[in-house]
């Protein structure tokens, strides 16, 4: 550390053990706590006069104001706290806490509003909380006289990275200039997305691929702006781009398979949200479909994360394609001194009771197979929502028929078997 910057930190402290230390803190608590009350009493009249058909843009003035009256209140006090005191006491720590008041609501404001374009983004509360820090580390540092020192130290430090040694300044430069444009990307695809969402004219699965391509396109484009900004050669990452393409043509095949096969379900259409398929031994509706992999719902809650690889090269049963309308099958056995014809009738009649069987096309009744213990019947009815599962449907078809044939003398055989001993002698 410089001997002038030594001073200045020494100085520093030494004002912080003065006894005038103690009326700044007097002073700083004062003034949050003035703050914390005029923050209960915006918030209070934010909420009485809430509404349900609140406009977009008064919203986010509400929200912000929320979020950003404690910074800014405390700032105002000690501030005034500040230009009080000052004619008589030194004022050091008072002097801290206003740049850092002013960060807290400046990073507030910003959060804030990235919450509002990134609504589902779960990653915010963690990355607010580490720019937080970071900022008034930054912020303080600066205070205190420590920044240039710092910078200097990382721009000593250089790794030969290509042709041209980069300095980790310049690396952190980088990332943080990635960063801010990766989020301004972000922000232009999600407006976009938000549009495309309300085009009621375009399918799903076209809306999903052009957000995503536009999503990449614009991820890459902010990176390729980013490094040239604070001096980072783009030939530089030829040396990555050369390990990356050796790695995707080893390690990471299947992985670009199924980022591929996604793409092209999502174009083609082949599958689509609310699907009902079935990919080997797993059968689900579809919820989700995303660039590397499907999930699949079953009727029992689990969820089946598919490759979309295995959805490309593999057969797929989609009850609900090009027609929702699947046809179920019931076999019922009846003995052979049963009505057939009246035991038909009962059977159709059973599954046109049930509200989720569809009159038109009207129930069949096949006679299968004249069975060893009785004639073998099917019965077949349509639906036209899959999705909702079979079990209970079938449940409820079958207890009808079992009372409508105990009515009308309709039996169901059990199995019959007929012994007979040989080679008995007549007494």
């Amino acid at each position: 550390m410089n001997p002038d910057l030594s001073l200045q930190w020494n100085d520093f402290f030494a004002q912080l053990q003065h006894p005038d230390i103690v009326w700044q803190l007097i002073a700083l608590a004062t003034s949050l706590g003035l703050a914390k009350l005029i923050e209960g009493f915006v918030r209070e009249q934010v909420a009485a006069h809430e509404t349900p058909n609140l406009g977009f843009a008064k919203k986010i003035g509400r929200g912000s104001l929320k979020r950003v009256i404690f910074p800014l209140a405390a700032l105002f006090f000690v501030a005034v706290m500040h230009w009080l005191i000052k004619p008589y006491m030194h004022t050091h720590l008072l002097t801290l806490a206003l740049p850092l008041l002013g960060s807290l609501a400046f990073i507030r404001l910003v959060f804030y509003i990235l919450r509002h374009s990134f609504t589902h983004a779960l990653w915010l509360a963690s990355f607010e909380r580490i720019f937080s820090l970071i900022a008034w580390s930054i912020v303080a540092m600066h205070i205190l006289g420590l920044l240039p020192e710092l910078v200097e130290t990382l721009e000593a430090i250089s790794l030969p990275i290509g042709k041209n040694p980069l300095s980790l300044w310049q690396i952190l430069q980088g990332l943080v200039t990635v960063a801010t444009t990766l989020l301004i990307a972000l922000w232009l695809s999600n407006t976009f997305e938000a549009k495309l969402n309300r085009s009621t004219d375009m399918d799903t699965s076209l809306r999903m691929v052009l957000t995503r391509i536009l999503r990449a396109l614009l991820g890459f484009l902010a990176i390729l702006i980013a490094l040239p900004l604070v001096g980072i050669d783009l030939t530089t990452l030829s040396v990555f781009g050369g390990a990356l393409g050796v790695g995707l043509g080893f390690g990471l095949q299947k992985i670009a398979s199924n980022y591929v096969s996604g793409f092209i379900i999502l174009l083609d259409r082949s599958i689509r949200l609310g699907n009902m398929i079935t990919v080997g031994d797993d059968r689900g509706q579809v919820t989700r479909i995303t660039t590397r992999f499907t999930v699949l719902r079953s009727l029992t809650g689990i969820e089946a994360i598919v490759p979309n690889e295995l959805l490309i090269n593999s057969v797929v049963r989609n009850e609900s394609y090009t027609d929702r309308q699947v046809r179920v099958a019931l076999p019922v056995q009846v003995s052979y001194d049963s009505d057939l014809e009246l035991a038909m009738r009962l059977l159709a009649d059973a599954a046109h009771t049930q509200p989720r069987v569809l009159q038109t096309p009207a129930a069949d009744i096949l006679v299968k197979e004249f069975a060893d213990s009785g004639i073998n019947l099917e019965l077949g009815f349509w639906i036209t929502d899959p999705e909702n599962g079979l079990g209970k449907l079938r449940s409820d078809i079958n207890l009808a028929i079992w009372h409508a044939f105990k009515q009308n003398g309709i039996s169901i055989p059990f199995p019959q078997r007929e012994i007979r001993l040989l080679g008995e002698k007549n007494g």
